[in-house]
């Protein structure tokens, strides 16, 4: 018989959910699949490729095994309009986590990801209006009513990337009791962090081969001082972190905080951009109230 997931991880992009994925990774009877993001409800081109293909990723768990996968692109509305469908056919029982930050601190921490895809190459204040999906991303209302319309609020779980970093073993312990682990998780203090953005280099296929070329990358520490071989990887980094304007800031925060006057409400406090870290860090929150938009 086939292994379904009992739950997955749905976003938000740039809210830690790799460090997530590999925490739960490392508890005894959970597996999370090695692809990281197979994308298969999102993605067309993934979604083509037939569910058997999904269903490989999930064969080496244990028959046991509480089974997980994490892909942010299934709450990239409107990028990926068929993934709801998609999932009510295939994974009709299962839970869904959706980790949240402040949604402009997301939306920077994208454009810096996107950046260096070079799937933008604007400075952030232009992307702004060329890029919308750097703010549909945190509109985390609109990207969650359509799971609450077809799965009901008590099979999303909302977790915060704020709390994540202040509290990790609560928020762990937090998420396995809701997908049905019995067992004690340990957050491990010792996991590095994955994809921290202020690391990011910009892509290059052919750097890249180079530098992970076999005998290469030893031969290069043996010859080439680290202060020369610091430098040249500085002219792939993005030096500055992107810094909006006041203008923009007080555009956005126009713009989240209508969202999180929604939001805030569902989870029984009063949310804004200005209030919203001091509250998540303060605040183990959960729904208490869902109304349609």
């Amino acid at each position: 018989m086939k292994k379904l997931p009992n739950f997955v991880i749905i976003g938000a992009m740039k809210c830690a959910t790799s460090s997530l994925h590999e925490q739960l990774h490392q508890q005894p009877g959970i597996f999370m699949s090695e692809l990281k993001e197979p994308n298969f409800f999102s993605n067309d081109e993934e979604y083509n490729k037939g569910l058997d293909w999904y269903l490989s990723h999930f064969e080496p768990a244990n028959i046991d095994d509480l089974i997980g996968e994490s892909s942010t692109h299934y709450t990239k509305l409107p990028t990926y309009p068929h993934t709801i469908e998609r999932l009510q056919q295939h994974l009709p029982e299962a839970k869904f986590i959706y980790v949240m930050r402040h949604p402009i601190n997301r939306l920077v921490s994208q454009y810096i990801h996107e950046w260096s895809q070079r799937v933008i190459s604007l400075e952030i204040n232009e992307s702004l209006d060329h890029h919308p999906e750097l703010i549909e991303y945190s509109l985390y209302t609109k990207q969650l009513q359509p799971y609450f319309d077809a799965f009901g609020q008590d099979r999303v779980l909302p977790i915060f990337f704020e709390r994540m970093l202040t509290t990790p073993q609560t928020e762990l312990e937090k998420i396995c009791r809701f997908i049905g682990y019995t067992k004690h998780p340990q957050w491990d203090e010792e996991l590095n962090a994955s994809n921290v953005s202020s690391e990011r280099m910009i892509k290059s296929a052919w750097r890249d081969a180079i530098v992970e070329a076999p005998g290469l990358k030893e031969l290069r520490r043996l010859l080439i001082p680290k202060s020369f071989r610091t430098w040249v990887r500085s002219l792939w980094t993005m030096q500055k972190k992107p810094e909006l304007t006041p203008e923009n800031i007080k555009q956005l925060k126009a713009i989240f905080d209508q969202d999180l006057g929604v939001l805030g409400p569902w989870l029984g406090v009063e949310l804004t951009c200005d209030n919203f870290q001091e509250t998540v860090k303060t605040s183990s929150l959960d729904w208490v109230n869902i109304t349609r938009i």
